[in-house]
């Protein structure tokens, strides 16, 4: 049994307070940090059976009963934590993205390489059923040469405006679990990316000087193109698909809703709409995550989410908001001689 402390006990550290205690049966979750740390938290995580709560997260460093971390703070903390807890000795599980600067990115995977601990990125949507799916029968060679790779990613409703301003913009907050898709499920590296982007749900995120609605192509290096389409709003819920097609057929999922009953009467036919909130679409995959992360520790295997895992849909992030700029396509490797990598 693993114990392992979280750092930060907002919306996503909730999320993995609640998927650990009931669903990873080799970890417990010892101590929850947050500084802003109230008297609802505490009585929520002692309703999980967590032992301790602190505003102090260097208790859980400090902790020699503690053997891996999750880093659960905003996103300008996530980077600095990292590297303090490899350097203390913990195992490492960071959520997305790992920084938005590619320099202190690279410091993280230095400090990873040297630590020798494990370290994951959460990219949840790798641990989804559907997204396996669809991966795994391309692994198998059921596709056969891959041609296309289409990926819708929208929204039900915009974030905040304040949220916006810093989110890091579309491409790095939003889109990036899209790249991170592109990856997963060609197997590929992207080598070229071209992005159009507007804003067509809100204006006040235009002022705050991002785009809502973007449709990106990308070039990999396996020969075949992607797209991807994003919007911030879809009126009807959380629209999540995919698709691979090759020379050997095709392979796509849909989106899940709360149940699959159809009404057909003489008006047309009614079918559920899909699950309106990224946490009811994917809770399954937040615990999945962290069970194959605890897996790693145990079994000493590697992370199926490595560092460089966390760095490449970054750059292709970056390319993109670059394409959008610029309106021209962007080499990856045009980025990653930007930071000298």
């Amino acid at each position: 049994m693993i114990k392992v402390g979280i750092i930060g006990a907002g919306r996503i550290g909730h999320v993995h307070g609640e998927s650990i205690s009931k669903f990873v049966k080799n970890a417990t979750v010892k101590t929850i940090a947050d500084p802003f740390m109230n008297e609802k938290t505490e009585a929520w995580a002692r309703s999980l059976g967590v032992e301790k709560t602190t505003k102090d997260y260097h208790e859980i460093l400090n902790d020699p009963e503690i053997a891996a971390v999750l880093i659960c703070a905003s996103t300008d903390q996530h980077s600095p934590l990292s590297i303090e807890a490899l350097n203390a000795g913990k195992h490492v599980f960071c959520e997305k993205p790992i920084d938005h600067d590619v320099k202190k990115i690279q410091e993280v995977l230095d400090v990873v390489k040297k630590s020798g601990k494990k370290y994951q990125v959460g990219f949840n949507r790798r641990f989804d059923h559907n997204f396996k799916a669809i991966h795994d029968a391309v692994a198998a060679g059921k596709v056969g040469k891959q041609q296309i790779i289409k990926i819708t990613s929208r929204d039900p409703e915009p974030p905040s405006i304040d949220y916006v301003k810093i989110s890091g913009g579309i491409f790095l907050d939003m889109t990036i679990h899209d790249f991170d898709m592109v990856r997963y499920l060609s197997g590929a590296e992207v080598e070229e990316v071209y992005a159009e982007g507007s804003v067509t749900v809100d204006p006040a995120i235009g002022k705050a000087g991002d785009i809502d609605t973007a449709v990106i192509t990308l070039k990999l290096d396996n020969g075949a193109t992607a797209v991807i389409d994003n919007c911030r709003a879809a009126c009807y819920g959380y629209d999540q698909r995919a698709e691979v097609f090759g020379d050997k057929g095709c392979i796509a999922i849909s989106n899940d809703s709360d149940s699959n009953a159809v009404f057909s009467c003489k008006d047309g036919v009614i079918a559920e709409k899909p699950m309106f909130f990224f946490l009811e679409r994917y809770m399954m995959a937040y615990a999945n995550e962290v069970d194959q992360f605890v897996e790693s520790i145990v079994n000493d295997t590697p992370t199926p989410v490595n560092a460089n895992d966390g760095l490449q849909p970054v750059l292709i992030g970056l390319a993109a908001k670059k394409s959008v700029d610029e309106h021209r396509p962007i080499k990856i490797s045009e980025i990653r001689a930007q930071y000298g990598l």
